[in-house]
């Protein structure tokens, strides 16, 4: 949001009427300082997990309301849809990163957490970037990590029935 606001404001990009709302002091003040305290959060062992468990909540309702600003008017039926699906898309990236994160904290040494959450920062900035100048080929990489998303779940879910589900019979 605070980059949002920050291309409205420095005019790099110019908004519809509806994100006109991230345009303000308060907005962007307040997105600033809570990525500062986000950057730092995520650079501590645990304190990240905690951070994201957190989030949990946060992520997918900004998802949904933030599609359902981009929609503008409707019908009710497409605003929920429209809402459900912002809230999905968020919500499998924050279970991304959150899992992500278990994963590195589990391991013995620092470094990899550090280089998760210095790569996150930078594909931020990157893909916000990329939002505002090419809005296409950001559409376009947000839909390849959703596909990876879905088929990575699908095959940890796999490899956790293979692991823990009921032994198979042996035709014998």
């Amino acid at each position: 949001m605070a980059l949002l606001g920050l291309a409205s404001r420095y005019d790099w990009v110019a908004l519809p009427p509806q994100y006109q709302v991230f345009d303000n002091n308060w907005i962007i003040g307040t997105a600033l300082f809570l990525y500062t305290v986000e950057f730092f959060a995520d650079k501590v062992p645990w304190l990240d997990s905690a951070w994201d468990t957190l989030h949990t909540f946060i992520r997918p309702l900004g998802g949904a309301l933030i599609a359902l600003t981009a929609l503008g008017d409707s019908s009710p039926f497409v605003e929920t849809m429209v809402a459900l699906l912002g809230g999905t898309v968020a919500a499998s990236t924050h279970f991304t990163k959150a899992g992500t994160r278990v994963v590195a904290n589990a391991s013995p040494e620092p470094f990899s957490n550090w280089f998760i959450s210095i790569v996150e920062d930078v594909f931020v900035v990157a893909l916000g970037y990329l939002a505002l100048k090419y809005p296409i080929a950001a559409l376009t990489v947000v839909a390849l990590l959703l596909a990876v998303i879905t088929l990575s779940a699908v095959w940890i879910v796999r490899a956790l029935r293979r692991r823990f589900g009921k032994p198979q019979a042996v035709a014998g």
